[in-house]
């Protein structure tokens, strides 16, 4: 379970995001509440979710698309027109084949024992970024499996962000960097994956961007079904 630090109320990993179970500690279900200066906090503790505040998250709610979007996918899209035609045909091959949820098992084992994830964490982080798609193309220009954008990809040495082994060492990396940076907290540590630190900095805490809070509450979802299922 995840475990949370004496005073902020948001859920935590350990500083090496080792698996972090801890047991009684907490619950599966994260309550959400607003402070006085707006911002928003999580616990996952029930003794320290303070008056009013609601649940934001249960293991045992089913991940839900938005509307219009294919059931199999929530961020992830097909590659826009620009993307050549050869990469586009390799997105729609792969979309119609299962296998790829299980395909990439081994990537996933050695990124989270390199950088000391949970390898539910990386898998939920997958299926929202890309469905575990690796020739995904974002209309904003991430690429593959971790959708990456070339500057991140760069920075953490991916080459081929398309490689599905180092889109993922690259994707696992940057998250490592992001918990260091956010002190383990598992709710900033994505949010900063999908809107970038500096947002999360500046409003203290998750940007009160709907994109970004949808993109939390999907992953933590997905975390908790991959983790469940050990």
């Amino acid at each position: 379970m995840l475990v949370t630090r004496p005073s902020p109320m948001r859920p935590v990993l350990p500083w090496l995001l080792a698996a972090a179970l801890v047991p009684g500690a907490a619950s599966a279900q994260i309550w959400m509440s607003r402070g006085a200066d707006g911002t928003l906090h999580f616990t996952n503790v029930p003794g320290r979710r303070p008056t009013g505040a609601r649940v934001f998250i249960s293991a045992r709610d089913t991940p839900r698309p938005p509307a219009g979007a294919p059931p199999s996918q929530v961020i992830a899209t097909p590659p826009p027109p620009q993307v050549p035609a050869e990469t586009r045909a390799l997105y729609e091959l792969t979309a119609r084949d299962p296998g790829r949820y299980t395909r990439f098992d081994a990537h996933v084992r050695e990124a989270a024992q390199l950088y000391q994830l949970p390898e539910a964490l990386l898998r939920a982080v997958i299926r929202q970024e890309s469905d575990f798609n690796p020739y995904s193309v974002s209309s904003s220009g991430a690429l593959g499996l971790m959708q990456l954008l070339p500057s991140t990809a760069s920075s953490m040495a991916v080459r081929d962000p398309f490689d599905p082994r180092q889109s993922i060492l690259g994707g696992a990396r940057f998250l490592r960097v992001l918990a260091n940076t956010f002190n383990g907290d598992l709710v900033l540590t994505l949010a900063a994956y999908n809107a970038g630190s500096g947002a999360v900095i500046r409003y203290g805490g998750v940007p009160p961007y709907e994109e970004t809070r949808h993109y939390v509450r999907q992953v933590l979802r997905y975390y908790y079904e991959y983790r469940a299922r050990g």
